[in-house]
């Protein structure tokens, strides 16, 4: 009995703590200030542009995404590195944006080759 509640604990643990990623598309950024969280304040490079899908009039502000690039979205191959990256939203992404999440251009390097621009990514909050 004590054998099974251990193994189901740790099937439940494994369960819930892979966080169900949203898919999207990444690009990235090379101005990082002024931005509309922080202004002029620098907050490092590991940053990202959130689209209005995620804006929600500024309360992404600050949180933080894993971000994991899932495949080509142009003629670049196989242009994932198969690392993710945690940013921090410092920046909305103006309407026209033609990604859900815009990286500076660090966090891209760490996911996908620059030379693609634009990949298909997941993220979880």
């Amino acid at each position: 009995m004590g054998k099974n509640i251990v193994v189901f604990s740790t099937v439940l643990v494994f369960l819930f703590s892979t966080s169900y990623a949203t898919p999207g598309i990444g690009t990235f950024y090379t101005t990082y200030t002024p931005s509309a969280c922080y202004g002029g304040k620098q907050e490092g490079v590991f940053i990202a542009a959130a689209s209005d899908q995620l804006w929600n009039n500024g309360q992404v502000c600050g949180k933080m995404f894993r971000v994991k690039c899932t495949g080509a979205r142009n003629a670049v191959p196989h242009p994932c590195t198969g690392k993710s990256v945690i940013v921090r939203i410092v920046d909305h992404c103006p309407n026209g944006c033609a990604s859900t999440i815009d990286l500076s251009r660090e966090a891209f390097a760490q996911i996908a080759n620059p030379v693609a621009g634009i990949i298909n990514i997941d993220y979880t909050p």
